[in-house]
């Protein structure tokens, strides 16, 4: 623990202000892991693990994804003035550039066919780092869920499920950060601009909604969909044999459970688990 931190554990912390934007800063940078992808040792592979492996039809777009949102989140330090929560977000960018380079070391060491794009230019700084963070909000959710269920069901060996342990942990990390970030710097806006950037949020928050909803629909239809969504179709990859209902339960505890690791003043991601929570009461068990 470090010493900021233990300065705050009695400390009540209102959402914005110059001690919560330190408590935010401070524990993504404490939090932070080293490991280098490049010098993994990849588990060797039976041939029907290597099979299923390799078979996985969205690795590509998980590469694209990664492509988007490490160059995203690199760029949108330059929106920070405040030297720590820029430090942060310049470390955010650094670990999802990781994510990329994992992902780079992993296709190669299996041999699995990825065509990997040029680097994605953010257009506009603020818009892009939200877009990708209420994404993040949105996958990292499902991922949760998944993760478990290849554990659990042993789709994958444990060696490698290992491997991807410490990403599943940075992917909690960053959208923690970001809900907070977004809760910080509305509560910097002057009180006339606020309106306009919650309704920005919203907008944003819709179309996501109006993608994953999309998404839902389809499942069970056999079509793969964009990088946006590739995680809510996933469980049909891995061969788990869960339905929505059940998924949308493994996903909740999951989230609960991963989420619970970290600072209880720290504000939480609520809108993809109150809309999961409210699916998860109304689907039958057998849907």
């Amino acid at each position: 623990m470090s010493a900021v931190r233990a300065e705050f554990e009695t400390t009540a912390v209102r959402l914005g202000s110059p001690q919560h934007k330190r408590l935010l800063a401070q524990f993504f940078i404490d939090t932070h892991r080293d490991y280098d992808p490049e010098r993994i040792d990849w588990p060797p592979l039976s041939g029907e693990e290597l099979r299923r492996l390799t078979g996985l039809p969205f690795w590509q777009e998980a590469v694209a994804t990664e492509n988007v949102t490490s160059n995203t989140v690199t760029a949108a330090a330059a929106l920070e003035s405040d030297p720590q929560l820029k430090r942060a977000i310049a470390l955010q960018g650094f670990e999802e550039q990781r994510h990329a380079r994992l992902l780079a070391a992993l296709t190669a060491h299996y041999r699995i066919p990825i065509e990997f794009p040029a680097p994605y230019a953010p257009r506009d700084l603020e818009d892009d780092f939200l877009f990708a963070g209420f994404g993040e909000c949105f996958d990292s959710f499902f991922a949760f869920g998944l993760f478990a269920l290849a554990r659990d069901s042993g789709f994958f060996p444990a060696a490698l499920v290992e491997v991807f342990e410490p990403v599943l942990e940075e992917e909690v990390r960053h959208i923690l950060f970001f809900v907070n970030w977004v809760k910080a710097r509305r509560a910097e806006l002057p009180w006339w601009r606020r309106p306009t950037f919650r309704l920005r949020c919203g907008w944003i928050i819709l179309k996501q909604v109006a993608s994953r909803a999309k998404t839902a629909r389809s499942l069970g239809g056999g079509a793969h969909q964009s990088s946006e969504n590739f995680t809510l179709t996933a469980h049909q990859d891995i061969g788990a044999p869960v339905t929505l209902h059940g998924l949308l339960g493994i996903c909740l505890r999951e989230n609960e459970r991963r989420m619970g690791h970290y600072d209880a003043r720290l504000a939480r991601p609520r809108l993809v688990p109150f809309i999961s929570r409210v699916l998860h009461r109304l689907l039958p068990a057998s849907l």
